[in-house]
């Protein structure tokens, strides 16, 4: 690993402020970037190192009457085991204890997890051999090459690599909001295929929090070659809102986590085996398959309805 310099940031606001520089990352649990770091697959490297780990009052979960706050330094671990989590949230609850491995878990915070680049080895190969269109090349070399882990929903800013989140989708199917230094913005609308980035951050704009609205109905579903360690290829989680309507969101199929309305429309007058699989076809009934990943497809058909017979059946 190249050499950096090490700075702790006494406020979130002073960790924005030298975030605007271009030659500065910051840090957290550092599962995710110090690993990017070795590998030297980014097309610069930054001489310095912002860690948040020293920010107060980031690392709490707390409620309202009518949200949790759940700031951006909780671990996962954490978030997994909270009680408040599990009863009004559960499909986060659900995500965060599937993600990686409990090393990682106990490890990586939430605000990382939310933040991390996406997973394509084509742009984490070592040494930065492939400049694809995410890093300002031309094309994504995913498109003849080997896609069998990428997106079967289609392109989103010139990239196929499918969205490796775990939290995603279930922040984005409970509604809730990403708090940052500058704004704030719902989780449907923060990932999305961003240069380096996988959200639409900007220089200089960190997590503070997240906002989760309550529910009693939430589940999340996950698939994975190993049950730990692994990332999805198919993820999928649903939830029921204050008025009663079902968001259905599917992760690993799109460069974001991509919200099934033609699949919601199936479930409005209620889950049954039959309307669960009319949600699961309708899901996958556009999809754009590449030369190695059709068989995604079957599985995010089968999770999508899985996950909503448990909304109602747990």
């Amino acid at each position: 690993m190249r050499p950096f310099k090490h700075i702790q940031a006494s406020t979130i606001e002073e960790a924005a402020a030298l975030a605007a520089h271009e030659d500065v990352m910051v840090i957290a649990g550092g599962t995710d970037l110090l690993g990017t770091l070795k590998d030297e697959c980014l097309p610069y490297y930054p001489n310095y190192l912002v860690d948040l780990k020293t920010v107060p009052g980031l690392d709490t979960i707390e409620e309202t009457d009518t949200e949790l706050v759940i700031g951006a330094l909780v671990k996962l671990q954490d978030i997994a085991d909270s009680e408040l989590v599990k009863t009004h949230a559960q499909a986060l609850a659900e995500a965060c204890g599937r993600a990686a491995s409990p090393t990682i878990r106990n490890m990586g915070t939430i605000g990382g997890n939310i933040c991390q680049m996406h997973r394509c080895w084509y742009f984490r190969c070592p040494d930065n051999r492939f400049v694809c269109a995410r890093k300002g090349g031309k094309e994504c070399y995913a498109y003849k090459g080997d896609n069998r882990y990428h997106s079967i929903l289609g392109i989103e800013g010139n990239c196929l690599a499918a969205s490796s989140h775990d939290s995603a989708p279930a922040l984005a199917a409970l509604g809730a909001t990403i708090v940052t230094t500058a704004r704030e913005i719902p989780a449907e609308d923060f990932f999305h295929a961003n240069g380096l980035r996988s959200n639409v951050l900007e220089n200089g704009e960190l997590v503070k929090e997240i906002r989760v609205p309550k529910t009693e109905k939430s589940r999340f579903e996950k698939f994975a070659l190993r049950k730990s360690i692994d990332f999805p290829l198919v993820n999928c989680a649903v939830a029921e809102d204050a008025d009663g309507q079902i968001h259905i969101v599917l992760g690993a199929c799109y460069p974001s986590p991509k919200r099934m309305t033609d699949a919601e429309e199936c479930v409005k007058a209620g889950v049954t085996e039959e309307s669960a699989q009319a949600a699961g076809d309708a899901a996958v009934s556009k999809v754009m398959v590449l030369s190695h990943n059709e068989y995604k497809v079957e599985i995010a058909r089968t999770l999508v309805k899985r996950t909503l017979l448990r909304l109602v059946n747990e």
